[in-house]
């Protein structure tokens, strides 16, 4: 194999373990790093393989991942009473937590800012843990949706080039 080859494989099973980072992180890119992999193959290798319906199919992937990842999380959050700002400031718990508490941030940040949102919005206590709990339920929803596309990405990526 030459060092190109290795370069090349290297490179887009990197952007394929970023794109599913991107499930625990959602600061990272996601199903787009996974599609960029697709790119990076056919710069390395050949993009032959990767016919019209190829990218059609991954395309439509990537768009119903993007739509999903919203409007999933949003309608948790929506479902349990949830104000607007409430889901604004979930998904600013999502973006954040992380960072803020590193082993559980993932999980709390959209609880606690829908709680805020929530509270901000005048809500009482019980309809903003509420709120919280949608936003929680949304956001675990959301992300088994988003791991099972961004899956279904990497497999028809294999099966199209085997």
């Amino acid at each position: 194999m030459v060092a190109l080859d290795i370069l090349g494989w290297v490179l887009v099973i990197a952007l394929f373990i970023v794109g599913m980072a991107g499930l625990i992180f959602p600061i990272l890119p996601g199903a787009v790093a996974i599609y960029f992999a697709f790119f990076v193959y056919g710069w390395f290798f050949s993009f032959n393989e990767l016919t019209v319906w190829f990218w059609i199919i991954q395309t439509v992937i990537l768009v119903a991942l993007i739509v999903a990842d919203y409007v999933v999380s949003a309608w948790g959050t929506k479902k349990f009473g949830g104000s607007k700002l409430s889901i604004q400031l979930s998904t600013v718990g999502l973006i954040l937590g992380p960072f803020i508490i590193p082993a559980f941030g993932l999980i709390i940040g959209p609880f606690i800012g829908a709680v805020i949102g929530e509270m901000i919005h005048g809500s009482n206590f019980k309809q903003a843990l509420r709120a919280g709990w949608g936003a929680l339920l949304g956001l675990l929803s959301s992300t088994l949706v988003k791991g099972i596309l961004q899956v279904v990405m990497i497999v028809v990526f294999i099966i199209w080039i085997v």
